[in-house]
């Protein structure tokens, strides 16, 4: 066998996991592309519903059921008695709030009962830190029946830099349904909670702070693939060169 045959020959398994290696890299970058077109068909779908005229909370035998991507931020209504003695406090920092009370505070999630025994949380709205207290807020804590609209939300996913809740004393982090209810002793809870439209009377809760935000780092994950791909083609080019000039 002639040199430059050896030479070839040496070049065979490395050209073909240099392919299948850029085969590999370009199918998750375009798989990432079809992700991006996904999402923000998502966004598209929440952002209109949000703008929709409300429609009746969904019933808890339909609860089971729900789509989660079909239903978030989906505009509802209901009615019933709030349970303002378990309100939670959830911690947050709203630096670009809609109304006057801004930057670290608690979201407020009261319990609402309504008239079949059902329960669904209601993020009441912001309050800023040292409002916690209902008693600062005492108009805000309204008594009898009363009807809300607002944004169906799900469960707040954790990340590695969110830290525990502490319910036994009074420390959240997440608007979690199913962590609250089982805190509170609460049955027939729905898995959802509706964030408020509007404030309380005296404006504190102040509601109407709901954020459209979907994760969508698609396009930055597809580039970062197609740029691999393109890496590993230099790489493989460089070596391949320098293999066969020093045959």
């Amino acid at each position: 066998m002639t040199a430059v045959g050896q030479e070839a020959r040496s070049l065979l398994w490395p050209t073909v996991f240099a392919v299948l290696g850029c085969a590999i890299l370009a199918a998750l970058g375009t798989w990432q592309l079809q992700r991006l077109t996904w999402k923000e068909g998502l966004i598209r779908d929440a952002s209109e519903r949000s703008r929709e005229a409300p429609q009746p909370v969904p019933i808890e035998a339909d609860w089971t059921r729900l789509d989660r991507p079909q239903t978030e931020y989906r505009h509802v209504s209901l009615s019933g008695t709030f349970r303002h003695q378990d309100e939670v406090h959830v911690f947050t920092d709203l630096p670009d709030a809609k109304g006057p009370a801004k930057g670290i505070g608690y979201w407020v999630l009261t319990p609402l009962v309504q008239d079949d025994g059902s329960i669904v949380l209601i993020n009441r709205g912001f309050v800023p830190k040292g409002r916690e207290d209902p008693a600062t807020r005492a108009e805000g804590q309204v008594g009898g029946r009363a009807s809300v609209t607002g944004l169906m939300r799900w469960s707040e996913e954790r990340n590695l830099f969110t830290p525990a809740d502490v319910p036994a004393k009074g420390e959240w982090y997440t608007r979690d349904t199913g962590a609250i209810a089982a805190a509170r002793g609460l049955k027939r809870v729905a898995p959802f909670f509706v964030d408020a439209d509007a404030s309380a009377p005296g404006g504190l809760p102040q509601g109407g702070e709901t954020r459209l935000t979907f994760p969508n780092r698609h396009l930055e994950y597809a580039l970062t693939w197609y740029g691999l791909a393109g890496a590993l083609v230099v790489v493989y080019g460089v070596f391949a060169r320098r293999r066969w000039n020093g045959r």
